[in-house]
């Protein structure tokens, strides 16, 4: 892992993967134990913009989403001491990722599919999820993000792990990267 780039302006810890993985919950663990500033992108672009998520798929399309997205993550990269809780359809481009790496430990949370349907079934602020048949969709997309899901530098599956479980394995990844292991 530490060999494969530099570690020297490894400087935050961005979780990415998808809806339903723990990267909130897991986020806000990892900050506090390792004394760091959480930072939930989703929620950023909420207080930023006025509209939540849904109201900006619907009334902007995802296109602007996505925009607000890389316009935010290129303000994070001057940011030091962060854990950066990514939406689950930020680390699924190519331009994001490589923004994300130049001064972050990227993390993907994995969980299957039926895993993250039990988590999100009942959550209805997900604008992906406003589909005839969500679980075929949480499949598709899933599928279509799983190539860039893989780019990361660590994958921690949440599937049968506890969230605070999941926090000390990346915690524990990102000393040993910060010493240079």
């Amino acid at each position: 892992m530490s060999s494969l780039r530099p570690t020297a302006n490894l400087q935050n810890i961005a979780l990415i993967g998808f809806m339903g993985t723990g990267k909130t919950s897991v986020g806000h663990l990892l900050a506090t134990s390792l004394h760091l500033e959480f930072v939930d992108t989703d929620h950023l672009i909420e207080t930023r913009t006025g509209k939540s998520i849904p109201e900006i798929f619907a009334q902007d399309g995802e296109p602007v989403f996505r925009d607000l997205e890389k316009q935010l993550l290129a303000e994070l990269a001057h940011r030091r001491r962060l854990v950066i809780s990514c939406g689950g359809g930020l680390g699924a481009n190519a331009d994001n990722l490589a923004s994300l790496k130049t001064h972050a430990l990227v993390v993907c949370l994995w969980a299957s599919a039926e895993k993250i349907w039990q988590r999100v079934r009942h959550q209805h602020h997900r604008p992906l999820l406003a589909d005839p048949d969500p679980q075929a969709k949480i499949r598709t997309l899933l599928a279509a993000r799983t190539p860039f899901y893989r780019q990361a530098d660590v994958m921690v599956n949440t599937d049968l792990r506890s969230m605070k479980a999941v926090a000390q394995q990346i915690a524990h990844q990102f000393q040993l990267v910060k010493a240079g292991r």
